[in-house]
């Protein structure tokens, strides 16, 4: 349907426009005058010839969904109606995609769905944690404070995962500039001094002949070697998208040091954050097991969480599976088990993700402490051990220039 722009006149008459998409001018008229607006202009929104065009759209970013959240839990504490609270959300939205989305939703709720069924339609942008805290917060009548628990789920889980791709980061860069540098030097550097050693004739010194060996092969078989990094890139790639790939990687991604305890660290701060919100907003516990699964971002924490659920409704603790698991630390399960004893599940779970948040910047701290170093070391030495190369044979035509300068000064 084509979109239209409208101003016109409240009760109040304070001025108010907007846009909304409906079949025709007349449509839109109606549809005003049911909101007691009198409308003095409407007009066809022009269409953007980019519109079509899905990589030219702007991605709906974390921070525009807490503060439609947040802005949106404020209207609806405040008694503003739903429609009415997304109408001005959609307005005032900068994002071009996310003011799209919000005006299908609008337009959705005003046909007669619920909120969370009108939500439901764009899972990219509303996953379904947030479908469901809806869902539990329409029913309950307490949609103002599940939108609230919502936006500080949303942040603190952003913060968490800003804070791991923060660590990442650093060791990136440097492994990228040690693999441009050491390439560069290979494929252009070296060949020069190749070439002119081999005017001076005489044999070159073990160590170059090898860096030069390792020059001429990169450059007379790039296309292979490139050949080769793709197909295994392809190869691990349809591997990992496999069950029992998806399983193997994400299990060696646990036991890798230093990094496998930062990633488990994520998990149970993610997994107890998760589900303490959906208890605390009134989701039954399997559903919201199922749904914390899908979402846990590791195929072995997901498969802990799900064998979890499936002992639950065995009429099994939680506490019990989670322990069995081997994936969850002791400490976890028995702070977990005193939430169940005491009735406090879900105040117990926000508590062990506080602590687990704080340990997770303890380990990216010593992550990062840890990597620096080490990749300093390895450019420093890999960059060293090619400068060492190329000069060898320098130092040994200096050398051999100096015997025979001093040979002749001892002749008659």
């Amino acid at each position: 349907m084509p979109t239209f722009l409208w101003e016109g006149k409240n009760q109040q008459g304070m001025v108010q426009k907007g846009e909304v998409e409906a079949a025709n001018e007349n449509a839109v008229r109606e549809l005003l005058r049911k909101q007691n607006i009198r409308p003095s202009l409407v007009k066809q929104k022009p269409k953007d010839i980019f519109a079509d065009i899905k990589l030219l759209q702007p991605s709906v970013k974390t921070k525009d969904l807490i503060l439609f959240t947040r802005q949106f839990s404020t209207m609806i504490s405040a008694g503003l109606p739903l429609i009415q609270g997304l109408e001005i959300l959609t307005n005032q939205t900068e994002n071009a995609t996310f003011k799209k989305i919000l005006s299908q939703v609008k337009n959705d709720v005003e046909g007669g769905s619920s909120f969370a069924d009108a939500l439901k339609k764009h899972p990219k942008v509303f996953d379904n944690l947030y479908t469901n805290l809806v869902a539990a917060g329409e029913l309950g009548g307490v949609l103002d404070t599940i939108l609230q628990r919502l936006a500080a789920y949303i942040e603190k889980n952003a913060r968490l995962v800003s804070k791991v791709k923060g660590a990442m980061v650093y060791p990136s860069v440097i492994g990228v500039i040690a693999i441009v540098v050491v390439i560069v030097m290979l494929v252009f550097v070296i060949p020069v001094f190749a070439e002119m050693f081999s005017s001076f004739g005489g044999e070159l010194p073990g160590l170059t002949q090898a860096v030069v060996n390792v020059s001429n092969f990169l450059r007379s078989n790039w296309w292979i070697l490139l050949g080769i990094g793709i197909g295994l890139g392809v190869a691990f790639k349809k591997f990992k998208d496999t069950e029992r790939g998806a399983y193997f990687v994400d299990r060696m991604m646990l036991k890798m040091p230093v990094i496998g305890d930062l990633l488990r660290k994520v998990a149970v701060a993610k997994f107890t954050r998760t589900l303490g919100t959906m208890i605390s907003s009134g989701v039954p516990i399997l559903d919201g097991l199922d749904i914390v699964a899908k979402t846990a971002g590791n195929r072995v924490v997901e498969d802990a969480i799900m064998a979890t659920r499936a002992s639950i409704s065995e009429g099994k603790s939680i506490s019990e599976p989670m322990m069995q698991s081997g994936v969850f630390p002791p400490m976890v399960c028995q702070m977990v088990a005193v939430g169940e004893s005491t009735g406090a599940l879900d105040s117990m779970l926000s508590k062990i993700a506080d602590f687990y948040e704080e340990e997770v910047d303890q380990a990216v701290e010593t992550l990062t402490t840890l990597i620096e170093p080490m990749m300093m070391v390895f450019l420093g030495s890999t960059v060293g051990t090619m400068l060492a190369a190329m000069y060898l044979p320098i130092f040994k035509i200096a050398g051999a220039v100096e015997g025979a300068g001093g040979g002749g000064g001892g002749a008659p």
